[in-house]
């Protein structure tokens, strides 16, 4: 017995001499890897998921100049999810409502500031920014980078959002709240018939965000890219409300006023497609989504979710397709109408073809039928954003691996699906066209996607 507690002994001392982590110790030494966590992906709210594969570019597809020597070319895509309808106005109206909370909030915080108040239990005071409410709850952590980088940390001034935020005139707490709210307001001398309203134009967007492309602050010495990422980061202010003057602007000799009063506001068309929306608001309405979805998912002590984005051209034709290669438009076949000779899209059909289910504007975001992908209105209805730019006008521009091209400096970008005053031809998969991405129109929207590939 002591020859063996010997032996244990000098196995330790051995042990520790030579320093070895307990973790060494348990694994004897031997490539264990790092266990993997459990984690299952989660299918975002409203989606469908797009099952990765590859497919043919037809001859009509990219608006190729010359296609004597263009031979079809398969392209492969990574699995994806993608929003079943186009993004509705109830849908973009939370994002609206957001932004503009989120400055009430911040205006009422720094007034909160400016004021000195102690009494935080009522009247504007309640909206104090949290950091500051009660020193004592902030962790080692937020006390040292709030010293170190004071307003450049974002954790310096927290928006309180438990308060309750009132726009109804007759429910102001105090002066003070009503002085700042009256600040999101345009002039009394600008109301029509007397009713206050918002000041549209206050409602910007504010984020940070990185790109594959860099800025043209990029240094021009080789590889510099690698080993500074600041030309790959960018700050972006963007005004969210939709331009509801798309309507009278894009037909100067209609009369669409109604629609430029009602569209995007009234409850009758909260589950209609949004519109007046450009390119950079769309793309910030992803960065908002994504950012939405992992501020809970983070406070759950889960795992972040993949980034919502603007689908690719390519994606975006790959999942108009249903899963169903023949067929140049999404439901799979050639025609227009169905066997009860209804037509199968809300588009503009030639004279002639008008029937009983012809819609003159927009349709609800869910109608007709679902392609093979349970997606609705891939054809007609609105003409939707693609992360795509519009320069392809060569075979050899493809690649065969989730083809993308972006380029900042261009501000053309791809729109897909035909809409509403568009003629059947918009409507096939393979057709194309691109508006600026500054530009807003009464007949495009757009639907957004989400990364699936840890689960292929």
């Amino acid at each position: 017995m002591r020859i063996s507690i010997a032996i244990v002994l000098l196995v330790m001392v051995t042990l520790l001499s030579f320093d070895f982590p307990l973790m060494q110790i348990r694994n004897r030494g031997e490539l264990v890897g790092v266990r993997a966590e459990k984690f299952k992906i989660e299918k975002p709210f409203g989606m469908s998921f797009i099952n990765g594969g590859a497919f043919s570019l037809s001859t009509a597809d990219h608006g190729f100049d010359d296609l004597s020597h263009f031979s079809p070319r398969t392209v492969s895509v990574a699995s994806f999810f993608m929003d079943e309808t186009e993004i509705t106005n109830g849908e973009y109206m939370q994002f609206v409502r957001w932004v503009r909370d989120s400055i009430a909030r911040d205006l009422l915080g720094k007034r909160v500031q400016q004021l000195g108040t102690t009494d935080q239990s009522e009247g504007i005071g309640q909206f104090a920014f949290k950091n500051l409410v009660d020193d004592e709850s902030l962790s080692e952590y937020q006390r040292y980078m709030i010293e170190r980088y004071g307003e450049d940390f974002t954790g310096t001034n927290l928006i309180n959002w438990d308060a309750p935020l009132t726009w109804d005139f007759n429910e102001y707490y105090d002066m003070d709240y009503a002085e700042v709210m009256d600040s999101l307001y345009i002039h009394p001398s600008r109301w029509i018939n007397g009713v206050p309203k918002l000041d549209i134009k206050k409602f910007k967007y504010r984020y940070v965000a990185s790109s594959n492309e860099a800025q043209d602050s990029q240094s021009s010495e080789p590889n510099s890219s690698l080993l500074n990422q600041q030309p790959f980061i960018s700050e972006e202010i963007i005004e969210v409300y939709p331009d509801t003057t798309v309507w009278i602007k894009d037909f100067y000799y209609s009369y669409n006023v109604p629609m430029h009063n009602n569209y995007f506001w009234h409850p009758a068309y909260r589950d209609y497609p949004v519109v007046g929306v450009n390119w950079n608001q769309a793309n910030a309405f992803c960065i908002w989504r994504t950012d939405y979805k992992n501020i809970y998912k983070l406070s759950n002590n889960e795992f972040e979710a993949q980034r919502f984005r603007l689908p690719t051209e390519i994606e975006w034709e790959y999942a108009a397709k249903g899963g169903v290669e023949p067929g140049i438009y999404p439901w799979g076949t050639n025609d227009l109408v169905d066997e009860r000779n209804r037509f199968l899209a809300n588009f503009k059909p030639e004279r002639g073809d008008y029937t009983a289910d012809y819609a003159l504007y927009t349709v609800e975001a869910k109608s007709y039928k679902p392609n093979g992908y349970n997606l609705y209105n891939m054809a007609g209805n609105v003409s939707e954003w693609t992360n795509t730019s519009y320069i392809w006008n060569n075979a050899d521009y493809i690649p065969t691996l989730n083809p993308n091209i972006k380029k900042k400096l261009d501000n053309r970008k791809v729109i897909k699906g035909g809409s509403w005053k568009d003629v059947a031809y918009f409507l096939q998969i393979s057709s194309r066209d691109y508006e600026y991405a500054d530009s807003a129109k009464s007949y495009i929207g757009f639907r957004t996607v989400q990364d699936a590939t840890l689960i292929q």
